[in-house]
């Protein structure tokens, strides 16, 4: 009875520690963010049973805005603050990790009572939970950069951290479902066990996670002097030396914020918009959870497949990539409000799973490529902050809408259009011109 399991335990650690992720201890971060995806999706099972599906229509809309107005408003106010507070901290990330699992075990436990009734005490726990999340995947993004492998690009690595959570994730939601079958406090106590696990798994990660030797902080603020004057004061030997932020590194990275700004903002607006759509009005032919779980899989498939084209692109013209996700999001968007239909619907969860995953993994590495690596650390957990800001506000737009499919596929190309009127022409020129800073390596 050992063994199948065993064999299974074996092959997954030769895969994530494959071309010296084992050595550099990547392997174990993609592991620990397995073991972080899977829990948040059984999190996410509890809550959608009792808050979405375990209600008729009308109600279960109120209690969604109910959930985005208690949860969602106050974490758009913190959200910034997780970062740089995170950033202070550079000498116990693994520690935050592990706080961020460990909070979540004790909220899913404190859930389990509230889950079935769904008091109102249900939602200030949800709030610590999304909470502590996003701190996790901050913490995260400015871990990745200590634990590269010699021949691995920031973007291939990343590509390995998100395919490892879409697969656990993809794992755990049939999972969460059979143990809702159980009770619908069951999917909690599995979050809790998963998470006791993760908050182990954290300190296993390397001591040099918790190095920040060489390390200054990147503000996302104007204010502070281009590399170029930093270098030009290097030169000169002025006495005073200032910092480098990410509003200075020039278009590409800026550029790429906006662009991922709104690919995250439409990721955010088709989870709440869809997910009532569908359920009050099916797709042709198909019930409401198969209409559901269609769209929900073609989205999922779409990140995996962006994941992957990322890693085999290996960031080559990322400034392009981000242009060409942006005009096949746009595209998408707006034939779907032309020809709504399930395959158009289809392709728009499709194209936005692939268009949020490239635009994020090119990011990275115009992130990698443009700022300095004594502040390149910060600048990750500043940008996966601004991420989860846009993805809150396209939640908050997709819930105020009426249920009119082509009027949101609609309001969704709004969105991307906007997006790419602020940043393509910047991205574009930058990659006619190269780089304006030295690349580093």
């Amino acid at each position: 009875m050992r063994r199948p399991p065993a064999a299974v335990a074996r092959r997954l650690r030769r895969i994530t520690h494959a071309e010296g992720a084992g050595e550099s201890g990547l392997g174990k971060l993609i592991e620990l963010h397995a073991v972080n995806s899977a829990g948040d999706m059984l999190i996410t099972v509890a809550l959608a049973s009792t808050i979405f599906f375990s209600v008729p229509t009308g109600e279960a809309r109120g209690r969604v805005a109910l959930y985005l107005l208690v949860t969602m408003a106050p974490f758009a106010l913190l959200a910034p603050v997780i970062g740089p507070l995170l950033d202070k901290l550079p000498h116990g990330r693994r520690a935050a990790m592990a706080a961020s699992m460990l909070a979540r075990a004790l909220l899913a436990l404190a859930m389990a009572g509230a889950v079935a009734s769904g008091a109102l005490e249900l939602y200030p726990a949800a709030l610590a939970v999304l909470v502590s999340s996003k701190a996790y995947g901050v913490v995260r993004s400015a871990v990745v950069p200590r634990l590269l492998p010699r021949a691995f690009s920031l973007v291939k690595a990343n590509s390995r951290v998100t395919l490892a959570g879409l697969l656990a994730t993809g794992f755990a939601a049939p999972l969460g479902a059979g143990l809702h079958q159980i009770g619908s406090a069951w999917p909690l106590y599995g979050a809790f066990v998963v998470f006791v696990l993760g908050t182990f798994l954290s300190f296993s990660l390397p001591h040099k996670v918790d190095s920040a030797k060489g390390e200054r902080k990147a503000q996302l603020a104007p204010g502070v002097v281009s590399l170029r004057k930093v270098a030009r004061e290097k030169q000169d030997n002025a006495a005073r030396e200032r910092r480098p932020g990410l509003s200075t590194v020039g278009a590409s990275v800026r550029s790429a914020l906006v662009a991922n700004s709104a690919l995250r903002g439409l990721s955010g607006f088709l989870t709440f918009f869809l997910a009532f759509l569908l359920r009050d009005q099916p797709l042709n032919g198909l019930a409401g959870a198969l209409s559901l779980a269609l769209v929900a899989v073609a989205a999922g498939g779409g990140n995996a497949l962006g994941t992957a084209i990322g890693a085999w692109l290996k960031a080559r013209g990322p400034e392009v990539i981000i242009a060409v996700v942006l005009a096949c999001a746009l595209a998408a968007t707006i034939t779907a409000s032309a020809l709504y239909g399930t395959l158009t619907l289809a392709a728009v969860a499709t194209t936005a799973g692939i268009s949020q995953a490239l635009g994020k993994l090119s990011l990275d590495a115009l992130i990698q490529r443009d700022v300095p690596e004594e502040v390149r650390t910060s600048a990750f957990a500043r940008s996966e902050t601004l991420m989860q800001m846009s993805w809150v506000v396209g939640g908050g737009l997709g819930i105020s809408l009426p249920l009119i499919g082509p009027l949101g596929m609609g309001v969704g190309s709004v969105v991307i259009a906007v997006g790419a009127a602020l940043s393509v022409r910047n991205l574009l020129r930058a990659a006619r011109h190269g780089t304006p800073y030295p690349r580093v390596a």
